[in-house]
């Protein structure tokens, strides 16, 4: 089965054709020039350097949250659309599962976050061992300092490695010791991750594929607080 993975949840972007396990092609940029002018262009130039149509596409894969509110909404509508031109199915693959595919082939608790501002990280907990990957928990929005005592409780013992675009925020405050953070060419979120992931997701159809949000946008939540002061 002929996969075309998508990742536009953060700053980065990528993409990335595969069939089962196999990369045939990927592509990757962390430019910072919005997704709306980088990602097709990108899935364009990996499907003609592997020789390949949309045709050829068997199912489409996205990273459908959690992540940017904006970037999900490109890379789900992107998705959308082409696999409902074809009349192909998705798969919608959470976005911090495909961050630990990353680090297939290494063992250890891996420890998924992404940057969701104001001290808090999107973040989900993983055991990579024998090349397979183990889910420990939901995704779930919530402080550094939470993740960082859940993380002295339950794995004080484990060597724990950050992956994703808050790998780096998350170091500062409470790397060192047991916990390490990824190699950079191993720590964002890209198209192969979503690939391997969405191996172990259902296929739906183009039009129930959406964007799961972990948490409301900044200006509603503003909007109620501000609400409820009154």
């Amino acid at each position: 089965m002929i996969t075309l993975g998508i990742d536009s949840s953060a700053v980065s972007v990528g993409a990335a054709v595969c069939d089962g396990e196999k990369i045939i092609a990927d592509g990757f940029i962390n430019n910072k020039i919005t997704h709306s002018q980088t990602l097709m262009p990108l899935v364009e130039a990996i499907l003609a350097n592997a020789k390949m149509t949309l045709a050829d596409i068997d199912i489409f894969a996205v990273s459908a949250g959690p992540g940017s509110f904006t970037g999900l909404r490109i890379g789900v509508s992107a998705v959308k659309g082409m696999a409902y031109a074809l009349g192909k199915p998705c798969k919608a693959v959470s976005t911090l599962d495909a961050m630990a595919y990353n680090l297939l082939g290494t063992d250890g608790i891996v420890c998924a976050v992404m940057d969701a501002r104001c001290d808090h990280v999107y973040n989900a907990l993983f055991e990579v061992k024998d090349g397979s990957v183990t889910r420990l928990c939901d995704d779930r929005a919530l402080k550094t300092g939470e993740l960082k005592a859940e993380l002295d409780e339950k794995y004080a013992d484990r060597k724990i490695t950050l992956v994703g675009d808050g790998a780096e925020l998350c170091f500062g405050k409470f790397g060192g010791g047991n916990i390490v953070i990824s190699p950079a060419p191993l720590r964002y979120q890209n198209g192969v991750g979503v690939c391997l992931a969405s191996l172990g997701y259902p296929e739906i159809e183009a039009a129930a594929l959406m964007p799961k949000y972990l948490r409301l946008p900044q200006a509603e939540r503003e909007r109620l607080a501000r609400a409820a002061a009154h």
